[in-house]
């Protein structure tokens, strides 16, 4: 088993369905708020779950069964809903919880059962203090202890440019957190450009572990070959991130959550949503044997 665990050979990692449990589900933010089009071409492509954004609640805030019957009709689970930003200002500190526990509501009615918190407190000319990394997971362990009692978990999820963009930031973000409040959302392609790896993760955050995004990173990139700073997010198995390793390492754990494929937008002039989504169907269900 120790030989898998090195190689990133596509070979060395035949995983079942059994084996590998792992739900695999697709973000809809590719399709750039055509949230429709999107179920459309999830559900043909054979995915069982979607993330949906905040965009969504403001159209269906008033009517949340046409949507859950739209998912329905497509045999579509709501995976993951992306609740947005959590403020640390103090003075925004009631209007964030009331926000997010809003839309927990409305996750809830469309029969979803989490929501995802990201930031944009991450300053400008210099590095996050403990002191706000740590407010920001109280701000979420309020926020998570609301929509529990409705039912919804609260998940964090690292993110370039936001308060946890390292490793180390995410760790001391992660210990403040109250595991009975909120989970981890780990962003395999975040996490690998941040400095970290993947799928030492995985097995470091197992016990507060509750989903993760499923999407590569290509660093450097070719019109700026030395920038290491320079980067961006394409199909699983194009870029730096080791995915077999990643599976690997939610085989050992016995992962059965949700694995969400997220790409911010199309990498390459020409190619749609739908095609992308095809490719890393392929990846997942050729390469790497797992079943949708």
């Amino acid at each position: 088993m120790s030989a898998l665990a090195i190689g990133a050979g596509a070979d060395s990692f035949a995983y079942s369905r059994a084996k590998s449990g792992v739900q695999i589900a697709y973000s809809a933010i590719t399709w750039g708020g055509n949230d429709q089009q999107a179920i459309t071409d999830l559900a043909g492509l054979g995915y069982r779950g979607i993330q949906l954004r905040a965009n969504t609640f403001g159209p269906y805030r008033a009517k949340p069964s046409e949507l859950r019957a739209l998912l329905e009709q497509h045999n579509l689970q709501l995976a993951m809903f992306s609740s947005g930003n959590v403020e640390i200002d103090p003075a925004k500190y009631q209007s964030t919880i009331d926000q997010h526990v809003a839309h927990a509501s409305f996750v809830k009615a469309l029969g979803g059962s989490a929501i995802q918190l990201t930031n944009s407190a991450r300053p400008k000319d210099r590095q996050p203090t403990t002191d706000e990394l740590k407010r920001l997971a109280t701000v979420m362990n309020e926020i998570g202890k609301q929509t529990a009692d409705l039912g919804v978990q609260a998940v964090y999820h690292n993110h370039m440019h936001q308060l946890g963009e390292t490793p180390a930031e995410v760790d001391v973000i992660v210990q403040a957190m109250n595991p009975s409040a909120v989970k981890l959302l780990l962003d395999i392609a975040h996490y690998r450009q941040g400095g970290g790896q993947p799928e030492k993760a995985v097995r470091q955050y197992r016990d507060i572990l509750h989903s993760l995004h499923l999407k590569d990173t290509k660093s450097p990139l070719p019109d700026r070959p030395n920038d290491p700073n320079a980067y961006k997010f394409v199909e699983l198995g194009r870029g730096n991130v080791n995915v077999p390793a990643v599976f690997k390492a939610l085989s050992d754990i016995n992962f059965n959550g949700w694995g969400i494929v997220e790409l911010d937008g199309v990498p390459d002039q020409g190619r749609t949503a739908l095609q992308c989504a095809q490719t890393n169907k392929d990846y997942i269900t050729q390469t790497l044997k797992v079943k949708l």
